[in-house]
């Protein structure tokens, strides 16, 4: 039950960040963006305090462990796997073009007979 409390309160700072932006129309805006960037830290150092809050920053820290450990292609890796995938619709787009023509001339020359 703390929790829920917990999780409304950060919702409730998090809106209050936004309505703060809305009441300072009149003031400057680095100050209005500050207001909102006031409110999400408000509503993250509350919402990090729940369980459901710690659990989502566990699974954000494993997040980047596992981001770091993926091996990027390189430069040339990409280029030639773009060149691969250029020429690939490049060949599929002229096949499914000659698919179709061969169709048009079979259906409407052949057997319709509309092109005469």
């Amino acid at each position: 039950m703390a929790d829920k409390i917990k999780f409304a309160l950060a919702l409730s700072l998090l809106a209050a960040g936004v309505v703060g932006f809305y009441l300072l129309a009149e003031q400057a805006m680095i100050l209005r963006i500050l207001a909102v960037l006031a409110g999400v830290a408000a509503s993250v150092a509350v919402a990090w305090f729940t369980e459901p809050g710690q659990r989502f920053f566990t699974f954000a820290r494993e997040a980047v462990g596992e981001t770091k450990k993926v091996v990027w292609p390189t430069r040339k890796e990409t280029v030639q796997t773009t060149a691969m995938v250029f020429v690939f619709v490049l060949v599929m787009s002229a096949f499914l073009w000659l698919t179709d023509k061969s169709l048009e001339w079979v259906f409407y020359d052949l057997i319709l007979g509309w092109r005469k």
